[in-house]
């Protein structure tokens, strides 16, 4: 088993530390037998090879079975013109492998229900999935760019679909209801948008064809924005495009408490990334406040579904609870007084005692 780990920029460098650490003892506890590489994406990857995914990393990323990643960007490179600042790295990287099918588990732990905004009898056992569409859309459509049109500046985005991209990530969706409680929700915009009318037809279209075991609702995005606040544990699976997921994933994360906590995985047929949702947070880069449990909840993604170790998987997560448990809490959980390398260790101690 070999990992390509990606730390990224900002906080970055910090989770990933700790993450290696947990990888270190599932290798020495639990003879896991992984390697890995280190190698550089982002403001990272500009600053030692004039790219955001350099040749060294996409050949490294190509050659491993999982990647890892921690997080890119930076206001030390917004000044560089698109195709070179740090995010165009992670969209590279995306299409590059062809991680079309983006996971984005939303659960509440039990110990951090105080620790959301909304009130606890409305939180309180919220546990669900967000699969994102992660290599079309908006984000990718042609054309775009800016121009000018009778003096005026203009910008614009294409938002575009096939129906060989809706029907592979709502396939994705319903093979993932199946092993939770069977339940899709399909959010689009097919009131205005012609390309969410396509969606909507070739999703129902799939499920009347291979999956009508699933229950299958619709949604409309800001109807879904609403009900997220208002009702979130109506919710089991939720599949969206690029753009409205990247929105709802984020709205979710708020149901825990922190972002910090959540993980996501990023799939395609032939190789999978894992990489905590948050962004680099530059403003507390290198002052060991970062919460790393969403990326070693990203390694325990990693171990169920790259590395076939679902046993594994289930001590990480069991130990996260646990370290939760014994009140370790960094800055973003309600004011927690440990660090990132403190929560890290806890960790570890709780996994290796699961040995």
């Amino acid at each position: 088993m070999k990992i390509a780990i990606l730390p990224g920029d900002g906080i970055g460098p910090e989770i990933i530390a700790e993450a290696i650490q947990v990888l270190q003892v599932l290798n020495d506890r639990f003879a896991l037998g992984a390697e890995w590489e280190l190698a550089a994406i982002g403001g990272a990857g500009f600053d030692e090879a004039g790219d955001p995914y350099p040749e060294t990393t996409r050949r490294l990323a190509r050659a491993c079975d999982a990647v890892l990643l921690g997080a890119v960007g930076g206001p030390k490179w917004e000044g560089l013109e698109k195709p070179k600042r740090p995010e165009a790295g992670l969209l590279a990287i995306r299409a590059d492998l062809g991680l079309y099918a983006n996971y984005r588990p939303a659960k509440v732990f039990s110990q951090l229900v105080d620790q959301s905004t909304l009130k606890p009898e409305v939180i309180d056992g919220v546990d669900l999935l967000v699969v994102r569409e992660l290599v079309s859309g908006v984000y990718f459509g042609q054309p775009r760019g800016i121009e000018t049109v009778d003096g005026e500046r203009r910008g614009f985005n294409t938002m575009a679909y096939t129906e060989e991209e809706v029907t592979r990530i709502a396939r994705v969706a319903f093979s993932a209801a199946r092993l939770r409680r069977g339940k899709v929700c399909s959010v689009d915009k097919a009131n205005v948008l012609d390309c969410s009318e396509l969606w909507r037809e070739t999703v129902c279209r799939l499920h009347a064809a291979e999956f009508s075991d699933i229950e299958l609702s619709h949604m409309y995005v800001d109807n879904a924005a609403m009900q997220l606040i208002r009702n979130p544990k109506q919710f089991d699976v939720i599949v969206t495009s690029n753009l409205f997921g990247d929105i709802l994933s984020d709205e979710a994360s708020m149901l825990t408490g922190s972002i910090g906590m959540l993980p996501s995985a990023s799939i395609g047929d032939d190789h999978a990334l894992y990489e905590p949702i948050h962004g680099s947070a530059p403003d507390i880069a290198g002052q060991d406040r970062a919460n790393p449990l969403a990326t070693i909840l990203s390694v325990a993604m990693m171990l169920r579904f790259s590395l076939q170790r679902a046993d594994l998987a289930a001590k990480v997560e069991q130990a996260v609870e646990q370290t939760l448990n014994d009140g370790v809490r960094t800055a973003d959980l309600a004011g927690g007084t440990s660090g990132c390398r403190a929560m890290g260790a806890a960790v570890c101690t709780r996994l290796e005692a699961l040995a």
